[in-house]
């Protein structure tokens, strides 16, 4: 059974940085892509950055590029969020998730982790 597992968000300032991470379990993921999400209250489901699990290619979303980084610990089975320069608009359910490369509908979500900016 497949499970992925966010941890590490929490309340933090503006300007502020935090690493959030997602442990992954169940199945190999190579050749899966693994994504990070985020829904803030009221808004639709924000895709922000991707990474390729076995070559470590990364997508970010304009919103966040320079600002956020992906990265993955094969070893680990662990993908991280780390983001810098916190915006009070960055506030919201950070999900993680993963697909198969050949598709584009992703299968396996984890539970999300709170992120909270305050100004």
């Amino acid at each position: 059974q497949v499970q992925l597992v966010e941890s590490g968000g929490r309340l933090v300032q503006a300007g502020g940085s935090l690493s959030l991470s997602c442990a992954a379990s169940g199945r190999t993921f190579s050749g899966y892509v693994m994504g990070w999400f985020r829904q803030a209250l009221g808004k639709e489901r924000e895709l922000l950055a991707t990474i390729t699990w076995t070559v470590g290619k990364t997508y970010y979303a304009d919103s966040v590029k320079g600002r956020f980084t992906i990265s993955r610990d094969n070893a680990k089975n662990t993908v991280y969020l780390q983001m810098n320069s916190l915006k009070p608009e960055d506030t919201a359910v950070y999900y993680c998730a993963s697909r198969l490369s050949t598709r584009v509908q992703y299968d396996y979500w984890g539970q999300g982790t709170q992120v909270t900016v305050s100004s």
